[in-house]
Formats: C-alpha cells, sequence, structure tokens
C-alpha cells in the first residue's frame, strides 16, 4: 500500500476518510420508500429498445416501485408514455404487461376512453355536467425520450434532458452504430440486495481480484483493484515506465469481453484508435443503467427497485444485424463471459446485503480507490436533500 502523503498530480483517490452511507438506508423500508419518491420517480429509467414496440398500437407495461407506466407507440408511430391511471376514480386502464391497442385505450371499469395522444374521447353518463371539460381530463402524461435507439422515461414533468444525467453526456459512445444494433441475448435476475449496493459495486475495483478472477485476468489495472491509471498513486511514473502490471485496456492480444478476449465480428468501423485500445468504454446514467460499448457489441445493465432488500438486473447484449447471421455464431454463448462476470456481482451485492443486517454496523469507512462510490453515495444524499427542499 502507498503512502497517501506522497502522489502524483491527476490522482484519482480519496485522500481523506470517508464514511458509507448509513447500514439502515439499505433496509429500512421507510428510508426506501424516501428513495423512491426522492430518486427513481424523478430521474430516467430505461425501459427498451424502440423496435421492442415496433408496430403502431405496441405497448408495454413499466413498473417503478409502486407507480405502473404505459409506454405506447401510438398509432401515428410516435412514442408517449402515461401513467396507467384512468382520470375518472384511478381505475388500472391496462393490466397485461405486452399487448397491441389498435384502437382506444379503453377503462374496463367504466368505459372512459382516451386516443393514442392521451387525450379523453369519451365518459359514459345519463347526463353530462355543464362544467365537465374533456379536454383538461386527458391521461397523466409521462416524460419519454428515444436516444440513439434506447427508450426512457421519467415521472417528473419537468425533467432534464435525458443526457444531462449521463456522466459523459452520451458522447461516450459516440463512435458506436448504437442505432443500427439489435438485442441478441438478454439477461434478468431478482438479486436479494438493495439497489445501491449493486452501483457501489460497479463503482469499485478493490473486489475485483477475488470476486472477478477471470475478468482480472482480462484486463490488468483490475488485477491492481484499478479502474483507471489514475487510481495509482504514483500512475505518472509507472506509465512512463511502460509498467505491463499498470497497462491500460485489456491483457494484450486480446480486443473485447468474451472467454478468450477475440471477438465475434470484425470490430465497428467508426472506433477511434483509443476505442479501439481501451476495449470497453462506458457510458453511466444513474440510478438507471449503464452501457458499455465493446469493439464487436454494445451492452446495456439497469435495474429496477423491488424492495428495500431485492432488485431486478437485466442486461442485453446488443450486435450488428449481419453478425447475428453468421454461420454457427451463437449470441447466449458469446454473451456468457459478461454474464458470468454479473452474476459474480450480484453475489458480491447479495454477501454485502447479508452483512449489513448487522445491528452493530451503523456505517462503513471508504478506501481510497472507493473515490466513485463516495461520488455515487454523494449523489443519493443530494437527490434526498433535493427532494426535501422541493416540498
Amino acid at each position: 500500500m502507498s503512502n497517501m502523503s506522497t502522489f502524483q498530480e491527476g490522482y484519482s483517490g480519496l485522500t481523506e476518510g470517508r464514511e458509507s452511507l448509513p447500514s439502515t438506508w439499505y433496509r429500512d423500508a421507510d428510508h426506501y420508500q424516501r428513495e423512491l419518491r426522492a430518486i427513481w420517480y424523478r430521474q430516467w429509467m430505461y425501459v427498451d429498445r424502440v423496435d421492442s414496440l415496433p408496430d403502431p398500437g405496441n405497448y408495454r407495461i413499466v413498473q417503478i416501485g409502486d407507480q405502473s407506466i404505459i409506454v405506447l407507440r401510438g398509432n401515428d408511430g410516435v412514442f408517449r408514455a402515461f401513467h396507467n391511471t384512468c382520470r375518472h376514480r384511478g381505475a388500472e386502464l391496462l393490466s397485461e404487461p405486452y399487448g397491441n391497442l389498435p384502437g382506444n385505450i379503453a377503462c374496463p371499469y367504466h368505459g372512459w376512453s382516451y386516443d393514442h395522444c392521451g387525450d379523453l374521447l369519451r365518459a359514459p353518463s345519463n347526463f353530462r355536467q355543464t362544467d365537465f371539460e374533456e379536454e383538461a381530463l386527458g391521461l397523466y402524461p409521462v416524460a419519454i425520450e428515444v436516444w440513439r435507439g434506447f427508450l426512457f422515461i421519467n415521472l417528473r414533468p419537468d425533467a432534464q434532458p435525458l443526457t444531462e444525467g449521463m456522466d459523459c453526456g452520451g458522447q461516450a459512445l459516440a463512435n458506436w452504430p448504437l442505432e443500427g444494433v439489435v438485442v441478441g441475448h438478454e439477461y434478468r435476475e431478482e438479486i436479494a440486495c438493495n439497489w445501491k449496493l449493486f452501483w457501489e459495486n460497479f463503482s469499485e475495483c478493490l473486489h475485483c481480484p477475488g470476486i472477478h478472477p477471470e475478468l482480472s485476468d482480462l484486463v490488468p489495472l483490475y488485477k491492481r483493484r484499478m479502474m483507471e491509471v489514475q487510481d495509482d498513486p504514483l500512475w505518472q511514473q509507472h506509465q512512463a515506465e511502460g509498467n505491463p502490471r499498470y497497462r491500460p485496456g485489456l491483457r494484450e492480444g486480446s480486443a473485447t469481453w468474451s472467454a478468450d478476449g477475440q471477438p465475434c465480428d470484425t470490430p465497428f468501423s467508426g472506433l477511434s484508435p483509443e476505442d479501439l485500445a481501451r476495449g470497453h468504454t462506458y457510458e453511466v446514467s444513474w440510478p438507471t443503467a449503464f452501457m458499455v460499448g465493446h469493439v464487436d457489441y454494445v451492452r446495456i445493465v439497469w435495474l429496477r427497485p423491488l424492495s428495500p432488500v431485492k432488485t431486478e438486473l437485466c442486461a442485453q447484449w446488443l450486435f450488428r444485424p449481419e453478425t447475428l447471421e453468421i454461420p454457427h455464431f451463437n449470441p447466449a454463448e458469446f454473451a456468457h463471459y459478461a454474464e458470468m462476470v454479473l452474476g459474480q456481482d450480484a453475489r458480491a451485492a447479495e454477501m454485502n446485503q447479508r452483512g449489513l443486517s448487522s445491528i452493530a454496523h451503523q456505517t462503513g469507512r471508504l478506501m481510497a480507490e472507493e473515490y466513485e462510490v463516495h461520488a455515487f453515495q454523494e449523489w443519493v444524499r443530494a437527490q434526498l436533500a433535493q427532494a426535501e427542499e422541493s416540498l
């Protein structure tokens, strides 16, 4: 361990101790509801690829906490989202998770109906009051954005643009053909941990040698418990020396995340030499998802909170259509390597959750390499404070 009194300019690690979040924030039901209101109901959520709703009238229901949202491709081809709630007396409008609505959105309770823009069309009654205003009784809208082939929703009426919440402003994967890739493999698992624990695990590599031996063999820095070269207190010296133990990117001879480090197809044509050398490029959008651009495919991994101690973990592997047509190519088999890594992360987060049930443990102590964990925890604190200020 380096003496923390000596570190070179540009070092990214924490140079002073920081406490982690209170352990009750990972298991308390009341606090979980507070985070739903302050974070999940106010930030962008990943839904799916646009081609998951290919035809006019296609819809799906997205559940976020206790909020049910209709995501619909309208008869005009435009994507819209609404709360799954009738404006009459609040009944649920649609109960099936997927479907097609060639006609209107009709409430099965009292027959109120709405068009694909959410406007009220019909409200059955034997007597229409003189102050009944149809134009004021459309469905409750939900913000929706289509970003490079991905669908996102936000329950906040005054939602900021999606890219403002991305750590690289949506530019990290600018060289990847995100609009043209298609889903070749999917992964879903319910994991027994609070949603924050998965993000915290994602945000550091102190765990990598012990939890990810295969990945640490593929990425030399991970074996050093580092995510980036600047995580090394003596990073300038070691990079100048060309020390192979501190080389960025993938191990020599490897190009992508796969069992043998070899790509399934030729690299994407628009990638820069730097993109190719890194082998993996991240774009992160708390609290919903992170995307990874590999040289031959793209991954998106996203979360959905289910309870204080349960989270849905999902992922998609996206390939060029022509890659999926390669004879004998099996996308599920190819995705197994990164899927294994996700499973290892899930087991680590569950282990963390079990330990947090201790009544003796009130808060933890972050190490120098956990600067991104600290940044995430500060973001959580800030979202909670901002939500309280807006009340």
